[in-house]
């Protein structure tokens, strides 16, 4: 991967949508839907990267799960 560091912040309401280039040989996986979008290209050969950026996404919501619902405890 190139050197990039990009931090944004998921709302309930952000979208993904995956593009495929098979004239390219490549797909696109955006994530976001407002004025800015994050876009991963994936080249050919690279499916095993999308499988552990899936699986660290997976992690991550199970980690979610398990925090207490913050929105509750401010009302």
């Amino acid at each position: 991967m190139n050197d990039i560091t990009v931090t944004a912040h998921l709302t309930t309401d952000t979208r993904t949508r995956v593009v495929v280039f098979a004239d390219h040989d490549f797909v696109s996986l955006r994530i976001g839907g407002g004025t800015v979008d994050v876009a991963l290209i994936a080249p050919a050969g690279t499916a095993d990267i999308l499988r552990a950026i899936s699986a660290a996404a997976d992690q991550a919501a199970r980690e979610l799960d398990t925090l207490p619902d913050l929105d509750e405890e401010r009302a």
